[in-house]
């Protein structure tokens, strides 16, 4: 090959590389973020309670997070609006306006449980959460509302390396990493209604509908077009790709430290902060200072996120200013949004006695029961030739679009189904 061909190559990788560090991040951090204190506590009860025998569910989990999100980035770049505007265009206003109503719902409850989150974590460093909640709230809110998206995107994607405490706690844990190999390949069935409801719950806390509006929101608000799609669809799977493995890797630590753990065997645990808790006396302080460290960081991002893709969503369905990047009088139903979030979730945690383990529960529920209906949408969209032109889905990928929602409606029954019979 001659010299200048191979100095022109160089060059095209080194600007593909920079295009792609400058798209990275809405992918990433949408992904991430889902790993929250509700999604911790469910990986944490899963090794726990089941061991490794749940992994399996996240391998497939994640083929349907990869597919759903490749349709979310194709959306976003090729319209150039959110997805709840596309719904509004697209559909009856009664129905947008029942689609906001559930996710108002859903994204509230899982804000407060992270504020929960937040206080269980700080209550492993001995911190009184009434003295500590009020000024993180402020912080959220003021990192937001004070900052523009490049800023807080870096923020975001800084905070997300804390997960690697959760790779250090399951190393340390000890696991058998032979079962594991095993597990994440090999489904293991158990016909029984705890397993089968747990089995649908980590499907819904590792896909959940918030997450497909934010990242298409964010996709348009830092102006990604149909040029940097590809860009867009790596950032995406390297975020799928490292939430998964986070998930993967709580369900490790958690059963090396009581599922497997000689004299304990299976346990039921009630959050994320009996599960660090739990990890001293198999893998020493450190562990569980380190998971304790990881649901704190979770948290607060998560935290930051959900009231931030409400604020998108709900000013996108109705038409108003959505974006961090203008003044509160250009946007203010966007930051009136993000501002009630914030404030009434931290009140609402501090509120004694109050149930925050049902709220987590409900609200994991209706993003089950809601996401297959959203993706449903989506499908509807993504298959409006006028509105994608050449960007259409082909009759391959929506047969197996179809499978996946399919699949999507059953365990959503399944859940349903579930839950009446524990119930009664």
């Amino acid at each position: 090959m001659p010299a200048r061909e191979r100095r022109r190559r160089r060059r095209l990788t080194r600007r593909e590389l920079l295009v792609f560090l400058a798209v990275l991040g809405p992918g990433i951090i949408v992904n991430m973020v889902d790993t929250d204190a509700g999604g911790i506590a469910t990986y944490s009860v899963s090794g726990a309670r089941y061991g490794y025998d749940l992994l399996w569910i996240l391998t497939l989990t994640a083929v349907f997070l990869a597919l759903i999100q490749e349709l979310i980035v194709r959306l976003g770049t090729v319209t150039g609006r959110g997805l709840a505007a596309l719904i509004r265009e697209r559909f009856s206003l009664r129905i947008t306006a029942m689609v906001m109503l559930a996710l108002l719902f859903t994204n509230f409850a899982n804000t407060v449980s992270n504020f929960a989150g937040l206080a269980a974590s700080l209550q492993l460093f001995h911190l009184p959460p009434l003295l500590a909640i009020p000024p993180l709230a402020f912080a959220i809110w003021w990192l937001v509302v004070k900052g523009t998206y490049q800023r807080v995107e870096k923020v975001f994607l800084v905070v997300s390396l804390v997960y690697i405490a959760y790779f250090v706690s399951a190393f340390l844990a000890g696991p058998v990493w032979s079962e594991v190999g095993r597990s994440l390949v090999m489904p293991k069935l158990r016909m029984e209604t705890p397993y089968l409801v747990l089995a649908v719950t980590n499907i819904g806390t590792t896909i959940a509908p918030w997450m497909l509006f934010y990242q298409q929101s964010s996709i348009v608000d830092k102006g990604l077009d149909a040029e940097k799609m590809i860009y867009e669809r790596m950032d995406t799977m390297v975020g799928v790709f490292f939430a998964v493995v986070v998930g993967m890797f709580i369900i490790i630590c958690c059963a090396a430290a009581f599922y497997y753990k000689p004299g304990v065997g299976a346990v039921s645990i009630t959050s994320a902060e009996e599960a660090a808790a739990g990890l001293a006396p198999v893998a020493g302080s450190y562990a569980a200072y380190l998971f304790g460290f990881g649901l704190f960081a979770a948290s607060l991002f998560a935290a930051s996120i959900l009231p931030l893709t409400t604020a998108y969503t709900v000013c996108e369905a109705f038409g108003w200013e959505a974006t961090i990047d203008r003044p509160y009088r250009e946007a203010p139903q966007f930051y009136l949004t993000y501002t009630f979030f914030i404030v009434g979730s931290a009140l609402l945690v501090m509120v004694p006695r109050i149930n925050l383990v049902f709220i987590m529960v409900a609200s994991q529920t209706l993003n089950g029961i809601l996401l297959p209906v959203i993706v449903t949408f989506m499908m509807i969209l993504v298959n409006d030739r006028e509105l994608m032109g050449e960007y259409t889905n082909r009759p391959r990928f929506n047969a197996l679009m179809v499978m996946v929602v399919g699949f999507l409606y059953l365990i959503n029954l399944a859940l349903i189904v579930s839950t009446f019979v524990s119930s009664g």
